[in-house]
């Protein structure tokens, strides 16, 4: 226990590592920052110089500006980057796009920082990878047992049978513009949806990154460029 103490303490800015010298996801502006993913409750501008995976460091840019920090350094899943006396690993988490955990390897310790995660297969990003650790930092979420998620597929195909059911009607689903809303194109996709998805405008820069990191998200369309009653049969995404 004392070694873990020693390696992360929790800090007004966030969680921090001394050996290494580090923040993970700090809620304040620090020198150094490793952060998980690119959510703006981990993920925020100002600090002195960020290490995270190159798709979160370009999603901070597209969300922020290209100076979101003073210093930028991309480390892809698996590549070992060394902060004085602490070994930093990112390794996928299952999340949204660039999503990763923060294997630390300091004096016969291995810590994982899990960030948000998710153990479901998701087609727009990496599975989790589980880490043999001495310490699992968890992201709690929706950790409580009342918490129980259908199966996605299935809930695509409630989607698709109501959009069949009443072809007169717009169906509106609501989805945050990073990661939620790129995994429900995609699901839809691999339910056979081949229409145009139309999209709230604050989908835009999002779809346009996932699309530059390859990952396909066929036929798009702006709704807000329609006029009201427009889109019968239609799938609109929007955030929520």
């Amino acid at each position: 226990m004392a070694g873990f103490r020693q390696l992360l303490r929790n800090t007004p800015e966030g969680l921090y590592c001394p050996p290494g010298d580090f923040h993970i996801d700090p809620v304040r502006p620090v020198a150094r920052a490793v952060i998980t993913h690119g959510h703006s409750d981990h993920a925020r501008s100002g600090h002195g110089a960020v290490l995270a995976t190159p798709q979160t460091l370009a999603i901070m840019a597209a969300r922020y500006g290209a100076d979101f920090a003073a210093a930028t350094e991309a480390a892809p899943y698996g590549q070992r980057v060394t902060r004085n006396e602490v070994d930093v690993t990112l390794v996928p988490a299952g999340h949204v796009l660039g999503s990763a955990q923060a294997v630390l390897r300091w004096k016969g310790i291995t810590a994982v920082i899990s960030g948000d995660y998710k153990r479901r297969r998701d087609p727009t990003c990496p599975l989790f990878e589980p880490v043999a650790c001495n310490l699992f930092v968890s992201e709690a979420t929706f950790g409580l047992p009342v918490f129980r998620f259908p199966d996605a597929a299935d809930e695509v195909a409630k989607l698709l049978k109501s959009v069949a059911l009443f072809p007169e009607r717009t169906h509106l689903v609501g989805a945050y513009a990073l990661g939620k809303a790129q995994r429900i194109i995609c699901l839809l996709r691999e339910a056979g949806y081949s229409k145009t998805l139309y999209m709230h405008g604050a989908m835009g820069s999002m779809n346009a990154l996932y699309q530059a990191n390859g990952v396909e998200l066929g036929s798009l369309a702006p709704a807000t460029d329609e006029k009201r009653n427009a889109l019968p049969g239609e799938i609109v995404i929007a955030p929520p």
